[in-house]
């Protein structure tokens, strides 16, 4: 579904992101550990095209999409959850969700409201209410839910655990099996690295702009390097 070539990008002089490499197949769950600064979010926000890539190629369905703009890759089904959640805090829950679907011009976007509704009940207890008063974790289900509303094929995903107590977590994580049930294809990036591990099929390791290692989750979750790096064990 996607295929990162040889992609470089930086801020100025700083190198951010340095020939990376990384492929994602249609019903997967794909995660990118790595510590604080090491470029995740950054990947996340060239893939999304809110940041240019300086060099390499991207494809999404076999078309290189390298130039094409955020728009055009919300259009083709990439969808981006980010980091700090982006709500429009002024706006009630369901007109944030409506939001999600701004581009779309099919009759589905009734029901696929609905299905949000029944993914996350609390939102539609509170779905009049504005998306600034809710609590973090119902601000994390509404980002999530927005996102879907653009109906992606390929969800991606900054942070979803970050700030939230782990009973939240947990119910967001099971949305996130559900979602791989239904079809959604899944890029995750999680700095809980045994959070991400134990909820993807694979996973590549991002250190200091570099992919360093890649491969199944449930092979590097038992890796020595990954155990002293990234588990404290």
């Amino acid at each position: 579904m996607l295929k990162i070539e040889n992609l470089d990008f930086s801020y100025g002089e700083i190198k951010v992101l340095k020939d990376i490499n990384l492929e994602i197949k249609k019903g997967e769950i794909v995660a990118l550990i790595g510590a604080n600064g090491a470029g995740k979010t950054t990947l996340l926000k060239v893939l999304s095209s809110l940041q240019n890539q300086q060099y390499g190629r991207i494809f999404f369905g076999g078309k290189d999409i390298s130039k094409s703009n955020s728009m055009q890759r919300v259009k083709i089904g990439i969808a981006q959850v980010p980091e700090g959640r982006g709500l429009f805090n002024i706006l009630n829950i369901e007109d944030n969700l409506l939001m999600g679907a701004y581009l779309r011009k099919d009759k589905k976007i009734k029901s696929d409201l609905e299905y949000i509704y029944k993914l996350f009940p609390v939102l539609r207890e509170k779905r009049k209410q504005y998306a600034g008063t809710l609590s973090g974790g119902q601000q994390q289900m509404l980002s999530i839910g927005r996102a879907l509303m653009s109906s992606p094929n390929l969800l991606l995903l900054d942070e979803p655990s970050m700030g939230l107590a782990p009973i939240i977590v947990e119910d967001i994580f099971e949305v996130l099996q559900e979602l791989r049930k239904k079809g959604t294809t899944i890029f995750l990036i999680e700095q809980n690295a045994y959070l991400a591990l134990s909820t993807s099929d694979r996973a590549y390791v991002l250190e200091n702009g570099k992919i360093v290692m890649s491969g199944k989750s449930c092979d590097l979750i038992d890796d020595d390097r990954i155990k002293e790096a990234y588990l404290g064990i």
